[in-house]
């Protein structure tokens, strides 16, 4: 059973940056894909961006894509992501999702396609 706690959010203003965090209860996040969603009230969860285990692999949703980087430190099993030039239709719960995987490049970008998830954390951005 893996356990993720994530951290990092909070308010910030249309432009600015926030570094999210993800733990995992795990001694390594060795062999384990990684995701990140978000979900804003009143919509579906939507994913964000994915690394695979050895973090050789990343994939962004259409949202991130320039703005969001995502990464990992398996010997911390610690993931990260890294956003910018934050804007208010960015503002969600921000959810990180961990999944087995048994290739080193694999990315999943699919709700179903994970096993644990954290809590999520909230970023609010202003306008």
């Amino acid at each position: 059973q893996v356990q993720l706690v994530e951290s990092g959010g909070g308010l910030v203003q249309a432009g600015g940056s926030l570094r999210l965090s993800c733990a995992a209860s795990v001694r390594t996040l060795s062999g384990y894909a990684m995701g990140w969603f978000r979900q804003a009230p009143g919509k579906e969860r939507e994913f964000v961006a994915a690394i695979s285990w050895t973090g050789s692999n990343t994939y962004y949703g259409n949202s991130a894509k320039g703005r969001f980087t995502v990464s990992r430190d398996n010997a911390k099993s610690t993931v990260y992501l890294q956003m910018n030039s934050l804007k208010p239709d960015d503002t969600a719960v921000y959810y990180c999702a961990a999944t087995m995987a048994s290739r080193t490049w694999d990315v999943f970008i699919r709700n179903s396609e994970y096993n644990y998830w954290g809590q999520g954390t909230q970023v609010t951005v202003s306008s």
